[in-house]
């Protein structure tokens, strides 16, 4: 298997990660790269430091808490957005290695930012009805959920790349069949004869 076809699997399976939860992803590339030699692009080196792993560990615990705190999700979902974006954009660009930097940030930016932002939108959609439709008792429910996506997807392509692209794919087509289904007005009654 092509290098550089991994390395961009690798790096949108993780972007999506980010989308779940922004420092999941982050701590397991630190980790991947410090404790099982996974290569970093240049430039990138630091996310294997102490400090990094520390930090990605603490905000990591602190952003799962916190998703557990009733209006606290609100709150974090409206800073999420971004933040999702700029983590897709590293995770992604940190492991391809091989591209050259023109190829490797538009990668990035575009599949590796575009899936972050589409992955948190729809988990912010879903905390949202969720908190319509339960009065927020299904919030944490929600929150469990994107835990074990963004564990599960970040360990998932840290171990498959390409089986998790192509979840990846599968989640982007099922997205963007909600969104349509919710933006199609529904027809109105037909009149009897």
């Amino acid at each position: 298997m092509d290098v550089n076809l991994l390395s961009i699997a690798l790096g949108i399976g993780l972007a999506a990660a980010t989308g779940f939860r922004v420092f999941v992803p982050l701590l397991a590339l630190s980790l991947a790269a410090r404790e099982l030699g996974l290569e970093l692009a240049d430039g990138f080196a630091w996310i294997a430091s102490t400090p990094a792993l520390v930090a990605f560990a603490t905000a990591a615990v602190l952003e799962v808490l916190a998703y557990y705190v009733p209006g606290v999700d609100h709150l974090l979902d409206t800073v999420a957005g971004p933040a999702a974006i700029a983590a897709g954009v590293i995770v992604s660009a940190s492991v391809m290695t091989d591209l050259p930097p023109y190829l490797k940030w538009t990668v990035a930016l575009i599949a590796g930012g575009g899936i972050a932002g589409l992955t948190q939108g729809a988990t912010t959609l879903t905390r949202a009805k969720s908190g319509l439709f339960t009065v927020g008792l299904g919030n944490p429910v929600v929150a469990t959920g994107e835990l074990v996506g963004a564990v599960g997807l970040s360990l998932l392509a840290l171990l498959a790349p390409i089986v998790t692209a192509g979840l990846v794919v599968l989640l982007v087509v099922l997205i963007v069949r909600a969104l349509r289904r919710r933006q199609q007005p529904s027809s109105p009654p037909a009149l009897p004869p």
